[in-house]
């Protein structure tokens, strides 16, 4: 299909438990729906908490040659002659240009080392674990453990906190100028300010004017994609893995009665389907 279609779908997706099993960070399923947007050149964005080297991998995996956010929105990387329309963006490694939104993790972290000493709330942040730790309590390999742990804007945490101590953490982390979003597995806390929806909609921004006119789909699972979801037109929600959904208040929330990329296939295909392009 060599015509884009009008308008122009722009596809935002979360990865881990969305487009990815959420144990095995496999697209399985979800491999078919990519290549059916693919064929209509139909962008898939990737919205994740994901670092930008995991980010890559999966890129090259599924050939997808589209923009791509990462770390709960913290930063925009766009590959060089992507958009002709003028924006504002500084060149870096892998051919791509950077729009930056986030505080760098060094200060994040930090800021996580006062905080621990101010309220004695006990957590680990990636950065204090080693390769095999991370490994072991992400079941990843080590290298891919080694590209988890590449956090540039912000900082994965493993926590066991009740109601109250939540309550004291995240009070804390206002006060630090910070916050913490909670992902399928892990939390992850960017500068305040920060989130996938900000990022969706500077991103759509550029697309509406490159292109005109768009249609902004999302996908997600968890409780960090509701900025997503908010932000675009069509927001789907996947299942988690016991078939139940995430209690998530996003006006017009497609619920899809499948998990992770099964449910990522759905989604496409109906979505497609009412579109019929």
């Amino acid at each position: 299909m060599n015509r884009l279609p009008t308008p122009l779908p722009v596809v935002f997706t979360d990865l881990d438990g969305t487009l990815l099993d959420l144990h095995t960070y496999d697209p399985g399923p979800a491999r078919e729906a990519v290549a059916l947007l693919q064929e209509r050149r139909i962008p898939i964005v990737f919205c994740s908490s994901k670092t930008r080297a995991e980010q890559l991998v999966y890129r090259r995996l599924l050939r997808i040659q589209d923009p791509f956010i990462v770390e709960n929105g913290a930063a925009i990387f766009i590959p060089k002659g992507y958009f002709t329309v003028p924006h504002e963006a500084r060149p870096t490694s892998h051919g791509l240009e950077v729009i930056e939104l986030g505080r760098p993790a060094a200060a994040i972290r930090r800021a996580l080392r006062e905080i621990r000493k101010e309220t004695g709330l006990s957590f680990q942040g990636y950065h204090e674990m080693t390769l095999e730790e991370v490994s072991r309590l992400t079941g990843l390999p080590p290298e891919a453990a080694r590209r988890a742990t590449a956090r540039e804007y912000s900082e994965t945490i493993v926590v066991d906190f009740g109601p109250a101590d939540w309550q004291r953490f995240n009070a804390a982390l206002v006060a630090h100028g910070l916050v913490c979003f909670a992902g399928g597995r892990f939390h992850t806390v960017v500068g305040l300010g920060t989130d996938k929806g900000r990022a969706v909609h500077l991103l759509a921004e550029l697309y509406r004017r490159q292109y005109g006119s768009i249609l902004t789909i999302g996908l997600g699972d968890s409780p960090n994609d509701v900025p997503m979801l908010r932000a675009v037109e069509r927001p789907f929600l996947v299942q988690r893995p016991d078939g139940s959904w995430e209690s998530v208040d996003v006006p017009g929330l497609v619920p899809v009665p499948a998990p992770g990329p099964e449910g990522w296939r759905m989604a496409i295909e109906q979505l497609l389907t009412q579109l019929a392009v």
